[in-house]
């Protein structure tokens, strides 16, 4: 943007272009070339105004609370707002701000605001208006053949991991092991040599001992040679990082819980231990790419189409939100390829036929697209997806068992009986969706509309979020 505008930074600060660009375009020029991830607050005294904006899928967090009487207040954690002294109307709605839309607020003579529009710039489908200053070639347009598609997503997956290797800070990646963080790690690792990065580049993986992540994790750091990092689960640790990880989270759904609770270790390990800071991850590709096992069960490629874009628009509140609030917890930054805005778009623009499961395999296009460069073993490019929670579980005994078994004796039968009388909004269904609905409440009580509704598959009848309660699961621990 420096470069295409001719604006003169006097920091190195990466935020001073969101100034640059509203002096010269206006907000919501400034949202729509901004490409990465952000949240901001911009205040224009001049013209007496405040603007809110935020990335497409919300991968950075912001909330606000703004009062009947004119008060705002914004925050990148919900807990920051909770609690407001300055407010005359007690309790206001705390809310996310809207993921791919900006706000514009005028701001009073006495500093108060009143809000003037809400207006979403960018959709996950639309080619980005930044797409115009990127540095990537122009794609070659002849249509959907597969031989060009599978080039372009090889040459625009490349070039969303080459441009988050902008960092002061050493760079790592979490590695399950799974297709989408090994394909990250192995696109990472190639690039950084490419541009000389003098420091090895550290992979993490968190599972219980010999569990399927780590020996999948084990064999990709040894295909592409990061120095690897292996964080062994200790069950006690886990079940004790459950009040932490829902303090942190801010939220109460149970795939989201059960999957961060690795997350989390994995990220305290690596602030303890290393000084890797700019971390790597492959969220968002399940949602893009159709990962979850359940798109098997997808009436129509249309139908699986939509949900993906519906997956897409709801990251900020489950997956996205995860991965932004366990590694943040512990001062790391995130970096999340998968949802480069050109990936993503293009991806999107496929006809849905080409998109969906094919063979039995879920993401089968994304593996057949880097079947032949070498990047990745075949198995683990070909591996089929794990449930989160089996992938880090020992061969003896799943982690989704051992936090069942620890539940049960937590939640009386009779709680649950009543925990529709006593939570209306999203009633527990299980004993674990009670427990953790009780440890939310104590810390943000009255707060259970943060989460509108539980991540839950479609198409099947699914009383509990896992992968593993699907029949068409196999997993490597089930024999």
């Amino acid at each position: 943007l420096q470069k295409q505008f001719g604006f003169d930074y006097q920091t190195l600060v990466d935020g001073e272009v969101i100034l640059h660009l509203y002096n010269r375009g206006g907000i919501e020029q400034t949202a729509s070339m901004l490409d990465g991830v952000f949240a901001f607050i911009l205040l224009d005294t001049a013209n007496r105004k405040v603007f809110l904006a935020r990335d497409t899928y919300g991968v950075r967090p912001l909330f606000k609370v703004l009062t009947d009487d004119g008060f705002l207040g914004v925050c990148s954690e919900a807990k920051g707002l909770i609690n407001l002294k300055h407010s005359t109307s007690l309790c206001s709605k705390v809310e996310p701000f809207l993921p791919g839309h900006y706000e514009v607020l005028d701001l009073k003579p006495s500093g108060k605001v009143a809000s003037v529009e809400l207006v979403k710039f960018h959709s996950c489908k639309d080619e980005p208006l930044h797409a115009a200053c990127d540095t990537v070639e122009a794609l070659p347009s002849a249509g959907f053949d597969l031989e060009t598609v599978k080039s372009n997503i090889r040459i625009l997956f490349e070039n969303a991991v080459r441009k988050r290797l902008m960092a002061h800070r050493r760079i790592g990646c979490l590695l399950s092991g799974g297709l989408d963080s090994s394909l990250v790690a192995a696109v990472l690792l190639k690039l950084m040599k490419e541009i000389n990065i003098n420091y090895p580049l550290q992979t993490f993986a968190i599972g219980m001992e010999n569990s399927p992540d780590l020996l999948a994790a084990r064999k990709v750091a040894a295909h592409i040679g990061s120095e690897h990092h292996e964080v062994i689960l200790n069950t006690e640790e886990g079940i004790q990082a459950i009040e932490e990880v829902i303090f942190s989270l801010e939220t109460y759904d149970i795939t989201t819980i059960r999957a961060s609770i690795g997350m989390y270790l994995v990220s305290k390990y690596i602030r303890k231990k290393t000084d890797s800071v700019v971390i790597f991850s492959g969220e968002g590709s399940d949602e893009l790419t159709q990962g979850y096992i359940y798109f098997h069960k997808a009436p129509s490629p249309e139908e699986a189409a939509e949900e993906s874009e519906r997956l897409l628009k709801e990251l900020y509140l489950f997956d996205v939100l995860r991965a932004d609030r366990t590694t943040a917890a512990h001062g790391l930054e995130l970096r999340v390829p998968f949802l480069d805005h050109r990936f993503t778009s293009y991806y999107l623009s496929l006809p849905a036929e080409l998109r969906i499961p094919k063979n039995g395999i879920e993401k089968y296009l994304l593996r057949l697209s880097f079947e032949d460069s070498n990047l990745l073993p075949k198995e683990i490019l070909w591996r089929p997806k794990e449930a989160f929670s089996d992938g880090i579980a020992s061969v003896k005994k799943s982690w989704f068992s051992i936090l069942q078994d620890y539940i049960d004796q937590q939640v009386d039968d009779l709680l649950l009986e009543k925990a529709a009388e006593k939570y209306p909004f999203n009633p527990p269904k299980t004993k674990e969706s009670y427990y953790y609905r009780q440890i939310f409440e104590k810390h943000y009580p009255g707060r259970s509309s943060w989460l509108p509704h539980y991540w839950m598959p479609r198409w099947v009848k699914a009383t509990d979020p896992s992968a593993r309660t699907l029949k068409h699961y196999k997993s490597a621990t089930q024999e």
